[in-house]
Parts: structure tokens; C-alpha cells; sequence
């Protein structure tokens, strides 16, 4: 392992985190062109699950297998870096290291404070439930950066981006990810409403004409809440399209992603609630799992920022 590789790679680059897979490519072409677009380097990075290179060793000794797995490692690393240097024009630097995946990736980031960690969203072990299970859960609440799950060929840089709001602590940062990381891109925000004490109004018999008055004026109120948003960024009209939903936040995401060929969803980590701060906001997990389209995760608040 080149530790010193590791410790000599430059800061503010982008960091993908790839398992040498298949779909890991797609996650390492996209983070070449990004840090091409964001004018840096590329800092590739494999770790090697610590636990298995030690069955390794103690099945095959010291110096057999688990050094040849090693050293060939490096070398595919290697290789693909400096076929992603000659196909974007970009300075990528291989680091090859051994421990335990979540943490080696949270601690690479933690010192080299990256401009956003690419992951793929499907791979080999042991990123290949990067969306399921405890690996994931873990490297995704753990990450201090902007994270991106690519599912999709980087085919040219991201055109259409979708970016949900709640209007919580976590929305205000997404905005300002955006046009750090896709500032070309059309812009669409996205509120996802409900009408409260809808069905209660209903039982209790309230007239329908009432009832729609009540949800135009929730509408009203989410319509200015969104521009406001948007207003405190400092961006224009023309900078991003509003969009209203009312539904279920979760499926809501999904919908207007795939209906309006998005090819990218920003989304805070978490949502409103207090209890979500230790886990996953749901709507971002279901967003992580169902959306047809790459996902960037904003990991601040704005208290954070």
C-alpha cells in the first residue's frame, strides 16, 4: 500500500472511491470530467478490506498471496488513472491503501477536504450495496462532503438538474452545491407540499369549494416560500424553474426526475425532523435507491455554512 502516494495527493481535488468493478468506471469517468469542469485534479482511491487481505495472509503466509494482491492492485489502479489522465486532460493521482473501506474514505476526505467524494452506485464488494445495508448507511451519514452516487455514463456535463426543497436547514446549502458543481445546468426546484388536516376536513364534513380554497392558499404559501428561497441565494428568475408538487415527498422526487429527464437530483441528507440527524432522512434514501439518474448529496446545513 502507498501510503505516501496518499499523503502526496493534493487537496480541494475531487475523490472518487472506486472497487475496481465494472460500474465503478461510470463513478470514475464522471469524477474525471468533474474535476476537469471544476478545473482540479483527481485523486483515485481503492481501499482494500482489511479483514480479507489478513485471511489472505494467514492462509497463503506473509509475502505470497496477499503481497500479489497488492501489488497488482496498484497496478490496475494505475492503469486506469493514467487511461482517465489521457482521456480528460486531468492529473489523477492512485492511492491504494488497506482498512476498512467507510473509515479509510471518511479519513482520505477528512485530510485532503475533497470538492465532493464519487462513489458508484453498484460495484464489486465492497461497495456494491453502496445503496443497501450497513456499508452504505455508514459512508453516506459519515461523509463531511458532497457525496455523489453515479448510475449513469458521463456522457457531457450535467444539463438538467432537479433540486428538491423542504425549506429546512439542509435546503439553503443545496442551492449553493449547485452552482458550485453545475453551474451551466438548468435548475429546477422542486417543493413537495401537503395540505394539512385535509382528511380530518373531509371526515368532518367541510365543503369541497372550502377544502380547494384551503389547498390553493397552501399552494400560494409554498410558491412564495420557494422564490424566497431562491431570492436568498441570490439567484434570478431565470436562473431556475419552480415547480409544486403535492404528494408524498419521497415518490415525488422520483416522479419529476424520470418525467422530466433529469440527470442529476441534489438533495440535502436529511429532512426536518431532529431524529433523522443520526440516520438518513428517508426521502433521501428512497431517492438514493429509486431515482433514474446520478444523486448528489448536500451534506451541510446552513448553520453549517
Amino acid at each position: 500500500m502507498d501510503q505516501a502516494t496518499c499523503e502526496q495527493a493534493p487537496p480541494q481535488a475531487v475523490l472518487a472511491a472506486t472497487d475496481l468493478s465494472d460500474g465503478a468506471a461510470l463513478a470514475e469517468a464522471r469524477a474525471a470530467r468533474l474535476a476537469r469542469e471544476q478545473g482540479c485534479a483527481l485523486v483515485l482511491l481503492h481501499v482494500l478490506a482489511h479483514d480479507w487481505l489478513q485471511a489472505l495472509r494467514e492462509w497463503m503466509g506473509p509475502t505470497a498471496g496477499a503481497e500479489r494482491v497488492l501489488r497488482q492492485t496498484e497496478a490496475t489502479l494505475a492503469q486506469r488513472a493514467e487511461a482517465l489522465a489521457a482521456a480528460h486532460g486531468v492529473p489523477v493521482h492512485p492511492c491504494v491503501i488497506e482498512g476498512h473501506p467507510v473509515a479509510q474514505i471518511v479519513a482520505v476526505a477528512q485530510r485532503l477536504q475533497p470538492r465532493c467524494i464519487v462513489v458508484g452506485a453498484r460495484g464489486g464488494n465492497p461497495l456494491r450495496r453502496l445503496l443497501l445495508g450497513t456499508t452504505s448507511e455508514r459512508l453516506l451519514r459519515k461523509a463531511a462532503h458532497p457525496l455523489l452516487v453515479v448510475r449513469t455514463p458521463a456522457r457531457d456535463a450535467y444539463r438538467r438538474v432537479l433540486l428538491p426543497v423542504d425549506f429546512s436547514a439542509w435546503s439553503a446549502p443545496t442551492l449553493a452545491l449547485a452552482q458550485r458543481l453545475a453551474p451551466q445546468a438548468a435548475v429546477e426546484l422542486l417543493h413537495v407540499y401537503t395540505v394539512p388536516f385535509e382528511e380530518k376536513l373531509r371526515f368532518a364534513g367541510v365543503d369541497d369549494e372550502v377544502i380547494a380554497c384551503y389547498r390553493e392558499r397552501a399552494r400560494q404559501h409554498a410558491s412564495a416560500e420557494l422564490h424566497a428561497l431562491a431570492h436568498r441565494a441570490g439567484w434570478v428568475p431565470s436562473r431556475y424553474q419552480a415547480l409544486l408538487h403535492e404528494g408524498d415527498p419521497a415518490a415525488a422526487v422520483v416522479e419529476e426526475a424520470q418525467r422530466r429527464g433529469s440527470d442529476l437530483v441534489i438533495i440535502g441528507k436529511h429532512g426536518r425532523s431532529a431524529t433523522e440527524e443520526l440516520l438518513l432522512g428517508s426521502v433521501t434514501k428512497h431517492v438514493l435507491a429509486e431515482a433514474p439518474c446520478d444523486v448528489l448529496l448536500s451534506p451541510a446545513r446552513a448553520d453549517d455554512v
